[in-house]
């Protein structure tokens, strides 16, 4: 990669950095607990120090577990059964070792020793394997949960979410973050409970055994901590930094993946792999200091556990001589100063996998967070059907507050009726159908369907009586009598083939391998795009729906199948009321209202033959003086 290729990514990733920075401090000023998922791909969130939501991010995720109370009860019992087991068979040595020392020992004195010792340790064996038994399973209820309310939450989201964030960012909190979770709850939280009982009973036993050499390990313990905490807190950032600079990469791979053909027609390649270079170098490095930091952890503690095991040798060694220290007493104690160290250091290398876990617990509750569709009113309608009349008033309308993209829009039509829309790229044309679905909802005016506010049905009702086909298509994983039956899932296999017929799409299914029951690929990849196209006509077609939305739903289609289909289309808009978007005038020469919009506003209305006599901007465009955008 050149010096000015480098330049242009890493100010295009800068800006979004400090975009993404900007939102991030806002939020936590303003109280909210993660901040709101911000727009397009993130680069690096730069989350400096202690994270302000660590507190409730871990009360979160223990929340979760909620549900397996009396199970996570049992592991604690079990894992203080082990702690126990563990230090009560250390202990076990002091008697044994003195009275060897003292002459006093005996074969069955050394073999009743061993034999305590070995059925200490199998009951702290088998409390082991039981508890780590159930908290897999604990775990693994838990993160069943955290996916399904994810997803749920995900469906529940507005459309201008998925507008405004990366798609491979969004999987990448599905996947990479949550299992980040799920490796610190199946290990990491049993550690630490398990490694503070330990660090407790090590201590007293200490204490019981000698108070010198006690003070001694004591004295290195804050020493110990406090180089824990060092790392500790830079590992934190760097951890952050790398789950964030993980989704970038993913969404990087994702949308360059799906628009490979974009890519290839427009000589991108080499462009693709310098930007992924620039995005892989950046995780790279994220990860050389995450992982760096979160490496020197264990030499670090291991070394400063050596010392203290050196200093409470020599120590006791002179107390031994000089004091009168017992040899069985030195004994344990130096095992038990292992036992102190022991935990320390695996609660310090979890503090790595723990920070990284609640990073991807943060990123994962960012989506938990954002606002959902608003709710339906409390006495919304779902009457039994519609009839599909519609009438917009004064519409006024824009995706962001300083830019309109519909200005007092108004326009009827009846049950039955069909009604164009055509203008300009941009002009407002899909705007209005997003508005009519409630994907969004208008700043001023109303829209009325059936002489009711929209707002006042059940969004679930609406858009059940309407039905759309849209200019990008977009089939599911399965056959494709299923991505008709999609439309209506109840719906025959009579229907479907019914639907199929109506769109002109029965007699080439007929001619794949498996007819209705043919396996679509990745998107129906292993379809032309006019087939799949008309999948999706046939799609709305077995929809009962009053209403149809067509929005281009011909323009992925040879003049010659559009012609095919016409008649098929016309079957299918037979009382329904229809709102066509199109570019090919000609489709819309039949319809009862064209409706003219430039820059978001109405500028004529008629019929195709008024209009035409008008000569005006529909006339320039019917007759190729002006073309469309």
């Amino acid at each position: 990669m050149d010096e000015k290729t480098f330049a242009r990514l890493d100010s295009k990733y800068k800006k979004k950095n400090e975009a993404y920075i900007k939102q991030f401090e806002s939020d936590l000023l303003n109280g909210k607990a993660s901040g709101k998922a911000g727009g397009g791909r993130r680069a690096v969130p730069m989350a400096k120090g202690k994270p302000k939501n660590m507190g409730a991010s871990i009360r979160r995720l223990f929340s979760y577990m909620k549900k397996d109370t009396w199970k996570i009860v049992i592991v604690l019992i079990l894992v203080l059964v082990y702690t126990a087991s563990s230090l009560a068979g250390s202990y076990i040595l002091r008697p044994v070792i003195n009275s060897i020392n003292g002459g006093n020992g005996t074969v069955a004195t050394l073999a009743s020793g061993i034999t305590a010792m070995a059925l200490i340790y199998a009951a702290g064996i088998v409390a082991q394997y039981i508890q780590q038994r159930i908290m897999i399973g604990i775990s693994q209820n838990a993160l069943a949960s955290i996916r399904n309310e994810l997803f749920e939450k995900i469906s529940k989201l507005p459309l201008k979410y998925y507008d405004t964030n990366n798609h491979g960012d969004i999987m990448s909190r599905f996947t990479n973050d949550v299992d980040a979770v799920g490796n610190m709850l199946n290990n990491t939280i049993i550690s630490l409970f398990s490694g503070a009982i330990s660090l407790v009973g090590t201590l007293v036993l200490m204490f019981y055994t000698n108070v010198w050499l006690a003070l001694i390990t004591l004295v290195m313990a804050p020493v110990m901590m406090k180089a824990a905490q060092f790392v500790a807190n830079k590992s934190r950032r760097y951890y952050k930094q790398q789950q964030a600079a993980l989704g970038s990469l993913n969404g990087f791979i994702e949308e360059t993946i799906s628009g490979q053909k974009v890519v290839k027609v427009f000589n991108h390649e080499d462009a693709s792999v310098d930007e992924f270079d620039y995005l892989n170098t950046d995780l790279r490095g994220k990860q050389l200091f995450a992982q760096f930091f979160g490496g020197i952890m264990g030499p670090v503690m291991g070394n400063l556990s050596q010392v203290s095991y050196s200093l409470t040798a020599m120590v006791g060694g002179i107390l031994c001589v000089l004091r009168g220290f017992d040899i069985g007493g030195l004994t344990i104690f130096v095992n038990y100063s292992r036992h102190f160290s022991r935990p320390i250091n695996e609660i310090s290398m979890q503090m790595t996998e723990i920070f990284s876990a609640l990073a991807g617990a943060e990123r994962v509750f960012e989506v938990m967070d954002t606002d959902p569709e608003t709710a339906d009113a409390p006495d919304a309608k779902a009457p039994e059907h519609l009839t599909g009349s519609i009438v917009l008033e004064n519409v006024t309308f824009g995706y962001e507050p300083n830019h309109t993209v519909l200005k007092n829009v108004s326009f009827y039509a009846k049950p039955g009726q069909k009604i164009a829309l055509v203008g300009s790229t941009g002009a407002g044309k899909t705007t209005i159908t997003n508005l009519i679905t409630r994907f969004y909802d208008i700043n001023e005016g109303s829209i009325k369907i059936d002489g009711v506010d929209i707002r006042d049905y059940k969004r679930d009702f609406l858009r059940k009586n309407i039905a759309m086909v849209l200019q990008d298509t977009h089939l599911f994983s399965g056959t494709v009598r299923e991505n008709i039956r999609y439309g209506r899932l109840d719906a025959t296999d009579e229907e479907v083939i019914e639907a199929a017929k109506l769109a002109s799409a029965h007699s080439f299914i007929m001619r794949l391998e498996n007819g209705y029951d043919t396996v679509l690929e990745g998107d129906g990849a292993n379809l032309s795009q006019g087939q799949r196209q008309l999948l999706n006509i046939a799609r709305a077609a077995i929809s009962k729906a009053p209403i149809l939305i067509l929005d281009e739903a011909t323009s992925s289609v040879d003049t010659r199948t559009e012609r095919h289909i016409e008649q098929g289309m016309d079957r299918l808009m037979k009382e329904r009321t229809t709102i066509v978007i199109a570019h090919r005038l000609s489709t819309v020469r039949n319809a009862n209202a064209i409706i003219v919009l430039e820059h978001g506003e109405i500028i004529e209305r008629g019929d195709h033959d008024e209009l035409l006599a008008a000569g005006g901007r529909y006339y320039e465009l019917y007759t190729g003086k002006t073309e469309l955008d």
